[in-house]
């Protein structure tokens, strides 16, 4: 059986991560692929206080990835997670690595203190929205909206 290893992210990570990254954006209406935008984005992401970056590495070839964004919750009066950017390469998916991904970012928020996790998904992407529904994730009445500055 082919070892696989989930953990955090490292900054020589990148390069393979901004791949993955171009993968998932390429099937996401709202996002362009620009590899020095989200090689910058990843690299604050990697050296935030505030954020994790969990990879999936498959015979030491990065195939996957997450990031985790801490927040306050007002309406949870505590701090939860905001989870981006889940992604497993095309030629792995459907073989379990992704619920392994959700349930290691899943711990870690717990150890974190963290008491909700929520993620956005392309309206269009009936893959993820299948897999997350699946995995007890629950659709609200929220519409998520943006302004670029």
């Amino acid at each position: 059986m082919k070892q696989l290893n989930i953990r955090v992210a490292q900054k020589t990570d990148i390069p393979a991560m901004a791949n993955l990254l171009n993968e998932l954006f390429a099937i996401e209406m709202d996002f362009q692929i620009d590899l020095e935008k989200q090689q910058r984005g990843l690299t604050l992401l990697l050296e935030s206080n505030h954020a994790v970056v969990f990879v999936v590495e498959l015979e030491n070839q990065i195939i996957g990835m997450c990031s985790l964004q801490i927040l306050i919750s007002t309406a949870q009066g505590s701090k939860v997670g905001l989870i981006e950017d889940v992604i497993i390469s095309k030629n792995h998916q459907k073989q379990g690595i992704g619920n392994q991904l959700l349930e290691t970012i899943k711990n870690w928020a717990m150890q974190q203190g963290l008491t909700r996790l929520q993620l956005l998904a392309d309206k269009t992407n009936q893959n993820a929205l299948d897999f997350y529904q699946k995995k007890d994730w629950k659709f609200t009445q929220l519409i998520a909206l943006r302004y670029l500055l």
